[in-house]
């Protein structure tokens, strides 16, 4: 119950602004209030304000109404209950794990738009793995953006792990080359591979990343073992389109990795189909009051939010929970 309560902690922390626009409102409009349809219409306000989304505030106002309609739900306290129970419910268990290689190295493709945190975020997912006593190794292969290979270092020298790097502007499948086969001589656990932060529309970039997988499948049988896409939490909905488009670019872009990703129960049947990527990171929760975008990734795509970055320093970051998440989005 205490490693329980302190991740909760960490993320009520993170999650201040969302629960200052969201729990805190709602908990004021429904404790120890009869619940109405006037207040029904609230707490759809209150859940889109907090970029639940449209499809899941749907699902849940519609139910709820139904419940309060047929005297099922007749206050606010319950409906409140109601929503924490619904939201936990919303993702299937043993689906969040961070998939590793039967043997190593495990390979790590991090992709994403630029300016979602990217770099921040490998920095934070490899002090994480060194906190489980994993060997990590980095390679830098946005050989394109200035400073983009220096920042990986510098937080490669903070951590303490190898970064492989090439030439400015030069090929990144040759740097992706160059860090398999230095992770497989120095057997390092796990290789995370920054790659350069692309649109999912940008078709020369899009080509560069079916080169790097191919060139990895060919040194590291089944690599990338995952494909984690970054978003940025304080861009709403707008991360929401990226994960839908972004799948289905990286699904086209080259050999697929493995996935455990299948419809579920209620699932939304227009979702994503399981194949590009594998997993998301979502930064900057800590910088926003939408918090609820975690929920609507999940009914509107089949991919799995598999870490949360809540602060600056490489120690903020979850692998997500939705209990301990939707525990702290509820919190006073």
């Amino acid at each position: 119950m205490g490693f329980f309560s302190s991740i909760v902690s960490k993320l009520k922390s993170g999650l201040e602004k969302t629960r200052e626009v969201f729990s805190s409102g709602l908990r004021s409009l429904l404790l120890g209030k009869r619940l109405d349809e006037k207040l029904i219409d609230e707490i759809q306000t209150r859940l889109l304000q907090a970029d639940v989304g449209t499809r899941t505030t749907t699902r849940l106002v519609d139910q709820l109404r139904a419940d309060f309609r047929a005297g099922r739900i007749e206050q606010g306290d319950q409906a409140l209950a109601y929503l924490k129970t619904e939201m936990k419910a919303a993702w299937p268990p043993a689906e969040r794990e961070l998939r590793l290689a039967p043997q190593r190295p495990t390979v790590i493709l991090m992709t994403g738009v630029n300016g979602v945190g990217k770099t921040t975020s490998i920095a934070k997912l490899t002090r994480l793995l060194q906190s489980r006593g994993q060997r990590v190794m980095l390679g830098a292969c946005d050989t394109f953006r200035a400073g983009a290979v220096r920042q990986l270092e510098i937080w490669g020298e903070r951590l303490g792990v190898e970064v492989v790097k090439g030439q400015q502007g030069g090929d990144p499948a040759a740097v992706a080359f160059d860090a398999c086969a230095a992770a497989r001589a120095r057997g390092v656990d796990v290789l995370i591979l920054d790659t350069a932060g692309r649109l999912q529309t940008q078709d020369p970039l899009m080509r560069q990343l079916t080169k790097i997988r191919s060139v990895i499948s060919r040194q590291i049988p089944g690599a990338p073992h995952e494909v984690l896409l970054v978003l940025d939490a304080t861009s709403g909905q707008n991360a929401l389109r990226q994960a839908e488009e972004f799948d289905r670019a990286v699904a086209a872009s080259g050999p697929q990795p493995p996935t455990d990703r299948t419809p579920t129960d209620g699932a939304n049947p227009n979702a994503v189909t399981p194949h590009g990527v594998t997993g998301i990171f979502l930064s900057k929760l800590d910088g926003t009051a939408k918090g609820g975008i975690v929920v609507a990734i999940r009914d509107v795509t089949n991919i799995p939010v598999k870490f949360v970055g809540v602060g600056e320093t490489p120690d903020d970051v979850q692998p997500f929970d939705p209990e301990s998440f939707i525990e702290a989005m509820f919190a006073e």
